[in-house]
């Protein structure tokens, strides 16, 4: 699958808007790995494979553990994410899909009661911002750097 257009050469100003809301999220205070899981789980669900590879690799630069991640996508069924990590998953997931669930209330009230208001504000904008650069990776099919690396080999 080839890219489409280069939309962050062709439109730089859009692209620096993006960025600017994603450097408030990193400079939130939320927890790095907190928010590179949010980034894995809400691309994972959008099918976005450009977001998928970079995240997953940031997230094991920043210490994440392989299980962990091979996990992720039924992070349900194990004991391996903390409380404020599920309630944090699970409010990507409704919000990532939005239009199916409406985000419940009991998801959001678990959110409520592990994040002080200011961090439930900035994990919000953390899941906006993963969900509008899955948009803008999958609209113009970007390709992982593994893939690009594979496919030269």
């Amino acid at each position: 699958m080839a890219t489409r257009l280069n939309a962050i050469a062709i439109a730089p100003d859009p692209y620096k808007a993006l960025r600017t809301l994603q450097d408030y999220v990193e400079s939130s205070g939320l927890e790095k790995p907190l928010i590179e899981l949010i980034k894995v789980r809400a691309s994972q669900i959008n099918g976005c494979a450009f977001c998928i590879a970079k995240h997953t690799a940031d997230a094991v630069k920043g210490g994440e553990s392989p299980a962990r991640l091979h996990l992720l996508n039924a992070w349900r069924e194990t004991e391996l994410f903390t409380a404020r990590e599920r309630a944090a998953l699970a409010l990507t997931e409704a919000v990532t899909l939005v239009a199916d669930t409406h985000v419940p209330d009991e998801v959001y009230e678990e959110a409520r009661g592990q994040f002080a208001d200011k961090e439930l504000v900035d994990l919000a904008y953390a899941i906006f911002a993963i969900n509008a650069w899955n948009r803008l990776a999958i609209t113009f099919r970007m390709q992982p750097l593994v893939a690009k690396a594979a496919k030269a080999a």
